[in-house]
C-alpha cells in the first residue's frame, strides 16, 4: 500500500514538472504607475480661498497615451479619481509584445463630472498634456511617476480670448504691477484698473509654490475700450 502511494506522488510530480517544462512559468506582467490629485480652484473665492482653499474632485477622469517610435497609439489607460481628489493609472510595461516607453507617455485630464467645476485648466499641463521623465518612486517592483497637481475651474472663471487689433497693451513694470487707463463717456475722465502679475513655479515645494510667487516684468495686459 505504502509502495503505491510513493508510486503516485513520483507520476503527479512527473506530470507537474512536463507542464512547467511545457509551458513555462506565466510571470506577472511589469507595470508603471502614474499618480497625482486633481483639485477644483474658484476665483469667487478670496486670494487665500483661491491658492489654498482648492477642493479635490471625485470621479475626475484622468487618461495616459502612450505612442510608439512612430507616434501612434500602443496604448491607454484610465482611471477616476477618488474622494481625496486622487488617481493611480496602472500602466502596463509590455502590450501586445511591445515595449511600452514610459517616456513616450503623456497624462491627460479627460473630464469632471462636477457640473460646476469642469473647466480644464493647463495648471501643471493638465488640459494640453504632460510627459513622463523620471519616475519619483522606484523600490523593488513600484516604479511610480507622481504629477501635478491638475485643476479645473468654472466657466465664470475661465478667461475667453477676447483680443482684436484694436485693443491696447500696458506694459507691467518692475514689481509685476499694471494700471491700465479706461476711458469713461467723457474724454477727461478716466479710470483705473490694477493689479499683479506673478511667476508660480510647479517644480518647488508646495510652501514655495505658493509663498515665494516671483514678480514678472514687461508682461502685456490688454484693455478693451
Amino acid at each position: 500500500m505504502g509502495a503505491n502511494i510513493l508510486l503516485m506522488i513520483a507520476a503527479i510530480s512527473l506530470v507537474l514538472v512536463g507542464s512547467v517544462a511545457g509551458h513555462g512559468i506565466v510571470e506577472t506582467p511589469k507595470v508603471f504607475h502614474v499618480a497625482g490629485k486633481v483639485l477644483c480652484q474658484d476665483c469667487d473665492q478670496g486670494w487665500n480661498e483661491w491658492v489654498n482653499g482648492a477642493k479635490p474632485i471625485k470621479g475626475c477622469k484622468v487618461s495616459v497615451t502612450c505612442l510608439d517610435d512612430r507616434n501612434r497609439v500602443v496604448h491607454y489607460a484610465s482611471d477616476l479619481t477618488d474622494e481625496a481628489g486622487d488617481f493611480d493609472i496602472t500602466c502596463n510595461e509590455i502590450v501586445n509584445k511591445k515595449i511600452i516607453k514610459p517616456e513616450n507617455c503623456f497624462l491627460r485630464l479627460v473630464s469632471s463630472p462636477d457640473p460646476v467645476c469642469n473647466v480644464a485648466t493647463n495648471f501643471a499641463g493638465g488640459k494640453s498634456g504632460v510627459k513622463l521623465h523620471r519616475p519619483n518612486v522606484v523600490y523593488r517592483d513600484l516604479v511610480k511617476y507622481v504629477l501635478g497637481p491638475f485643476y479645473y475651474t468654472t466657466p465664470m472663471c475661465d478667461e475667453p480670448d477676447t483680443s482684436s487689433p484694436d485693443e491696447q497693451d500696458v506694459p507691467y513694470d518692475d514689481v509685476g504691477s499694471v494700471a491700465g487707463h479706461g476711458m469713461s463717456e467723457t474724454p477727461d475722465q478716466v479710470f483705473h484698473v490694477a493689479g499683479k502679475v506673478l511667476c508660480q513655479d510647479c517644480d518647488k515645494g508646495s510652501n514655495l509654490l505658493v509663498n515665494e510667487a516671483k514678480p514678472i516684468k514687461g508682461m502685456n495686459q490688454i484693455f478693451p475700450y
